[in-house]
């Protein structure tokens, strides 16, 4: 009798499902870190060795707790926004293409036709110079050396727009709300390195690479081309901070000594750009100041019309936030025109200009 066709009673099958996988991980990971099991040394084993274990165990330990965590990540947790995205339109010439690879250190580039809305795929630097190469024509021999003959770059029209040269690969279009490690399958799957995301009317949202779901779970890769980044937020002295846009709240609060991821305000957003934005009700100016939470006072020292990109924080002291709020009080009224200063005010109040940036309309549109 074949024992391998009749399992013992009430033996369970093996798991086929899409959470054995994970669960024999977890077991894995228990049996490695001891987790859950007492020490063979009893209740005697000193402090200081299991402290050592801890360090010693720590990166491994992270990296396996942001393993279990991918399977709860989305894409738009990962994904490069919209307006960080560099890319190309189908247009471009040979000689603004290689200026832009030059510049932006990616390998790769989307490629869109009139807007980021409409796009056409993506461009490999390999099929860019793998083109290059093949359009080298009158070889070229090294006086006074010996060996295979040069080619001659000088033969290849830079002015050819990159639509005639056929070398443009899809991408791969994914919503927001997708899943991470499902994003991770399906380019393995495909071999196709690049997604954009899509909202539900179809324009392009953000952009992400198979290296932004790996750095879930490794950290962040840099290499040798990759810019070193300055601080998201250094102090100028005690009671002044100057930040990047994109520094998290938490990071500012850390430095100010006060919580502004507090109250409403700050309910939806992570960065202090869009702490400010929402304070502002639009994307304030350069030279901007917004009012903040508990005293503090941003400055805008960089922004566009579509986001910040720098700020000043000013955190006032209580003698001088309330001299501030005397001298608002003690400011005259403004006399409507043609009117008195003992008139009612007017029944319409005034409305505050909205600024650059604040139109109703979607910028994408």
């Amino acid at each position: 009798m074949d024992m391998k066709s009749n399992p013992r009673p009430g033996a369970s099958a093996p798991s086929t499902s899409d959470g054995g996988p994970v669960r024999r991980l977890a077991g894995r990971v228990k049996r490695v870190f001891r987790i859950g099991k007492p020490s063979k040394d009893g209740a005697g084993q000193s402090g200081t060795s299991g402290e050592a274990a801890t360090d010693a165990y720590s990166q491994e330990r992270a990296m396996l707790r942001n393993v279990l965590a991918l399977r709860q990540a989305r894409v738009e947790d990962v994904m490069v926004p919209r307006a960080d995205i560099v890319a190309v339109p189908v247009s471009v010439t040979l000689g603004e293409l290689l200026n832009v690879f030059r510049s932006a250190s990616h390998s790769r580039l989307p490629v869109y036709g009139e807007t980021l809305d409409e796009p056409r795929g993506m461009v490999h630097i390999r099929d860019f110079l793998d083109y290059l190469g093949a359009k080298v024509q009158e070889p070229v021999v090294r006086k006074g050396k010996e060996g295979e003959p040069l080619g001659n770059l000088g033969s290849v029209d830079l002015t050819t727009p990159l639509e005639a040269l056929g070398i443009l690969r899809p991408v791969l279009y994914v919503p927001a709300s997708m899943r991470a490690v499902a994003l991770l399958r399906r380019m393995q799957a495909t071999r196709t390195h690049m997604a954009l995301v899509i909202d539900e009317y179809g324009g392009t949202d953000g952009l992400v690479s198979i290296e932004d779901l790996i750095e879930i779970v490794v950290g962040e890769i840099e290499d040798e081309h990759d810019d070193e980044e300055g601080a998201q937020v250094s102090r100028v002295d005690d009671r002044t901070l100057v930040a990047s846009a994109r520094a998290e709240l938490a990071e500012v609060s850390a430095m100010l000594g006060a919580d502004i991821s507090r109250g409403h305000a700050a309910e939806d957003v992570d960065t202090i750009g869009g702490l400010i934005v929402t304070l502002a009700g639009r994307v304030p100016l350069r030279g901007e100041l917004i009012a903040g939470p508990g005293g503090i006072e941003f400055e805008v020292m960089e922004a566009d019309p579509r986001r910040l990109k720098r700020v000043r924080i000013h955190l006032h002291s209580n003698e001088r936030r309330s001299r501030r709020q005397k001298d608002q009080s003690l400011e005259p009224a403004q006399t409507p025109a043609g009117g008195s200063a003992g008139s009612a005010p007017s029944a319409e109040p005034s409305r505050p200009d909205r600024g650059v940036g604040a139109s109703s309309e979607p910028n994408r549109r």
